[in-house]
């Protein structure tokens, strides 16, 4: 069914999709109950992608139509206390989710600490502000809000990109780090859309940082307004393109492909459905592995199904494949 589900994308190519990334803070009383609401909305407009809600407001990623995005846009914003959002678009030629998911969660982003008010943050910086920061300025800290996998194919030149697999890591990564940044220094700071710094500028000023700043819309709106500048490699992002270009005039990897340590900005989840590492690996290295990270993980007999015409094809959760003794296996062994 997924084999099906991306042919039928790959053969309307020529139709281009249009991919929103947006969050917004605004106080949701009944998180629960909007997310029903805001899921069936969804459904009947046919949309797919991630959406995030708490009772600190939504946090989402969608994909569709223009039609279909240009009514979500007007739907959503429609909403008391949902206006004003700054959504970060792109095309693409297919939808990169395989379906909706929209659910409530504890954190719209986790950072696991309580009373992060992002009210409590840096200064916004707008692209055009940031790059004449870049430009004319050098007395700052520059800092790349991501986990370490996203900043290793793509960051901006001269940025501390922290040795962090996950956002909840960074306030330990700051109690480290906090002698070795003076605190009269300008700290400049940037993630992919932009929420991820709402919350760790918080938490840099609680710390005693006082000119903190954060690039207004991230790194895509960023790629958008000032074409890339200043940013060597690729971004990151949560979808089945995993990777998007930022410096149109700059394509050049700045990674290596783990099978043939040739230059790489791809990422790709090994084929053994036990594995699953994401690693960055080039064309030729996902074919000559058959999508695999090692040869002990290409022997498997629990390896997706590989097709070498479409290597960077998406593979899906372990039903698709395979039939609940995996699964069975897989909680035998957890135990």
């Amino acid at each position: 069914m997924a084999s099906a589900n991306y042919e039928k994308r790959r053969a309307t190519k020529f139709i281009m999709y249009e991919v929103i990334l947006y969050y917004k803070f605004t106080p949701i009383e009944e998180p629960e109950t909007f997310c029903e609401e805001h899921k069936q909305f969804c459904k009947d407009l046919g949309i797919k992608g991630r959406i995030y809600i708490n009772e600190e407001g939504i946090n989402g990623t969608v994909g569709g139509t223009p039609e279909q995005v240009s009514q979500y846009k007007e739907h959503l914003t429609s909403i008391p206390g949902f206006d004003g959002i700054d959504f970060k678009t792109d095309t693409s030629e297919y939808v990169p989710f395989p379906k909706l998911k929209c659910k409530t969660r504890d954190e719209l982003v986790s950072i696991h600490k309580e009373d992060v008010d992002p009210d409590d943050g840096g200064n916004y910086l707008e692209p055009h502000e940031w790059k004449e920061v870049l430009e004319n300025e050098d007395d700052y800290v520059l800092i790349d809000v991501r986990n370490d996998y996203e900043s290793k194919i793509g960051h901006f030149e001269g940025a501390i990109t922290p040795d962090v697999e996950n956002f909840y890591n960074f306030p330990d990564w700051l109690e480290q780090v906090e002698d070795e940044i003076s605190k009269d220094k300008k700290v400049l700071m940037y993630c992919t859309g932009g929420i991820r710094c709402e919350k760790f500028s918080v938490l840099m000023k609680e710390k005693g940082w006082d000119d903190v700043n954060q690039l207004h819309g991230g790194i895509l709106r960023y790629a958008k307004e000032e074409g890339g500048e200043h940013y060597k490699g690729k971004c990151f992002v949560f979808d089945d393109r995993l990777v998007v270009p930022v410096n149109e005039d700059n394509l050049e990897p700045i990674a290596r492909c783990e099978i043939t340590g040739k230059p790489a900005d791809t990422y790709i989840n090994c084929a053994n459905m036990e594995c699953n590492k994401l690693f960055v690996c080039s064309e030729e290295g996902a074919r000559m592995m058959e999508g695999c990270c090692s040869e002990e993980c290409r022997q498997s007999e629990y390896k997706r199904p590989f097709d070498p015409e479409n290597a960077f094809r998406p593979f899906r959760k372990w039903y698709n494949y395979f039939d609940e003794d995996f699964k069975e296996r897989q909680l035998e062994e957890e135990k």
